[in-house]
């Protein structure tokens, strides 16, 4: 029963990295951030994700629940760079078990190429890791 919970939290966790993805790119291209003004829209935290606007007027791109960083047993944590003109906007977004070996033992990774990312043997989840198929 513990395992079947596990592979459900890490398929749910992995669903919630592609919307969190998705939602990345919508924020970014409606630019309600633009942090050096050049049009180019910047990434935005799981909160404004989960409110863009900031006063609840605009549909949000995630629910608020995962807007609170924590979902199917999972911790979500996302850190923006904003674009400038040294180098343009980026994020990354790490999810791993609240629990390991309860609520599940795969961690993900996303940034901006949208490439899915995993590891299954406890190391830290990075731009290096396997994609996930």
């Amino acid at each position: 029963l513990l395992r079947s919970r596990m592979s459900a939290n890490e398929a749910g966790a992995a669903g919630a990295m592609r919307t969190i993805s998705t939602g990345e790119v919508g924020y970014q291209t409606a630019a309600f951030e633009d942090a050096d003004a050049d049009g180019v829209g910047d990434y935005g935290s799981l909160a404004s994700l989960a409110d863009p606007d900031g006063a609840g007027a605009t549909p949000p791109f995630i629910d608020a629940v995962l807007g609170a960083g924590s979902k199917h047993g999972y911790n979500f944590t996302v850190v923006v760079t904003a674009g400038g003109a040294a180098a343009p906007p980026a994020y990354t977004c790490t999810a791993v078990p609240a629990a390991s070996g309860r609520t599940g033992f795969r961690q993900y990774f996303v940034d901006e190429s949208g490439v899915i990312r995993f590891t299954a043997d406890g190391t830290a989840v990075t731009v290096a890791s396997a994609p996930l198929n």
